[in-house]
């Protein structure tokens, strides 16, 4: 029997406006899986996720957990199932410590006096534990976040991301603002949650990072899904074709 994919959506479709972002898609992801999303500007892949990260609701379509069938008022209902997303434009909040923007929207509280204040001393010390396991070159999380570089502000995302121990990591160009070194960390780092079977799926322009780490691609354009490719088994001149039409 087939093992019940970790996420299934299936039949999902989305309009803005006159705009058919979305038609019909179909997505699964298995457990421990790092699946590519690939495609050419306006193909869907960031409404896709952001659908699936509770930022946008379907006009039409399921989404499954484990077999169970879901629906996302909000990206707080998404993430209370395990699914956390990397966004393209890292969402950082820049007159915010980086210990805080880790933290953001679920930051810890203590009792004093009977009065609930955050427990900044915890933030300090699990974000300083999240940022350190990314070997990336941040002196404190006590610093402001504003100032901090491409690769920098990449690493406070992807330890926002995982620091509450997801199921499900979805990262929209992850490397589009980082250096060849940054590049290969964000490679190493998508290895290392695979390798604690946590699922991903990584949207990126650059087909190189692609087959690095994926192990199975998804094809879309103009909004529709017109393939799906076992990456050891493909090539990207394959998946160009498919992303430009030419299959």
């Amino acid at each position: 029997m087939a093992e019940i994919p970790l996420v299934e959506m299936r039949g999902i479709s989305k309009s803005f406006g006159a705009i058919k972002a979305l038609q019909r898609v179909d997505l699964e992801l298995n457990h421990g899986e790092v699946l590519g999303l690939v495609g050419d500007n306006a193909a869907g892949k960031s409404t896709l996720v952001k659908i699936l990260s509770g930022v946008y609701a379907p006009d039409q379509g399921e989404i499954f957990i484990q077999g169970q069938r879901v629906e996302f008022a909000s990206p707080a209902d998404s993430r209370s199932l395990g699914i956390e997303m990397i966004y393209q434009d890292l969402a950082i909040v820049p007159n915010l410590s980086i210990a805080g923007n880790i933290f953001l929207g679920r930051e810890p509280v203590k009792s004093f006096l009977g009065i609930k204040i955050l427990d900044k001393r915890k933030m300090i010390e699990q974000s300083r534990q999240a940022i350190e396991r990314l070997d990336v070159d941040i002196r404190s999380t006590k610093l402001s976040s504003a100032g901090l570089s491409g690769g920098q502000q990449q690493a406070v995302a992807v330890g926002r991301a995982i620091f509450f121990n997801p199921r499900v990591v979805i990262m929209d160009e992850p490397t589009a603002a980082l250096s060849v070194k940054g590049i290969k960390k964000v490679l190493e780092l998508v290895r290392e949650l695979k390798e604690r079977d946590i699922s991903i799926i990584l949207i990126s322009h650059r087909l190189p990072n692609v087959f690095a780490v994926t192990d199975r691609i998804i094809i879309l354009r103009t909004g529709k899904r017109v393939g799906e490719r076992i990456t050891k088994d493909t090539t990207p001149q394959e998946i160009i074709d498919l992303m430009v039409g030419m299959d």
